[in-house]
């Protein structure tokens, strides 16, 4: 995710002060992982180097200054061609998963072993994440179906990998 698209995208409502972003991109888009402080400020920083926000005020009071910002034309105009451009397919041609079961077949292990138990891992979190789902508003429930196809694929590819592991081995450790 690009989090400076996702500010100046949060900054076309209006003008905030950095913890004002932080608090709406952690209710939008960090329910898994909130924004830390410092990647607000120095992501703030970057894009009022290169014109897509500007400082509309700074306020002082017991603190530090606050300083609030607001997306310039051309920050807007940059967030215009992010939402219109895809992003690209993850592949996963270099997958975790298949080296660990090509690593166990040429170590002579089991690799039906290191299926089983990611397929137990796989499980475990589509159960948590389909609580979350049913507990969950719209947002919440959307971002849970993302993740839950995709660990529906990794299960197929799984169950399959099981099925061809005899030829796999005759193939990577003949």
């Amino acid at each position: 995710m690009s989090i400076g698209h996702t500010l100046l995208g949060l900054l076309e409502s209006g003008p905030r002060h950095g913890y004002d972003l932080k608090r709406a991109f952690d209710e939008k888009f960090g329910h898994d992982r909130p924004l830390h402080y410092g990647q607000v400020y120095s992501t703030m920083s970057r894009l009022l180097k290169n014109g897509l926000v500007v400082v509309d005020g700074v306020e002082t009071g017991g603190g530090p200054e606050r300083k609030r910002y607001a997306i310039t034309d051309a920050g807007i105009t940059d967030v215009q061609r992010w939402l219109a451009t895809p992003e690209k397919p993850e592949p996963y041609l270099q997958s975790t998963l298949y080296t660990k079961v090509v690593l166990a077949l040429l170590t002579h292990r089991d690799a039906a072993d290191v299926l089983d138990a990611q397929r137990s891992e796989h499980l475990r979190s589509m159960r948590m994440l389909t609580d979350r789902k049913r507990k969950g508003d719209l947002a919440d429930q959307l971002i849970c179906d993302h993740a839950l196809f995709h660990l529906e694929a990794d299960l197929r590819w799984l169950e399959l990998t099981a099925a061809r592991l005899d030829k796999l081995r005759e193939t990577v450790a003949p």
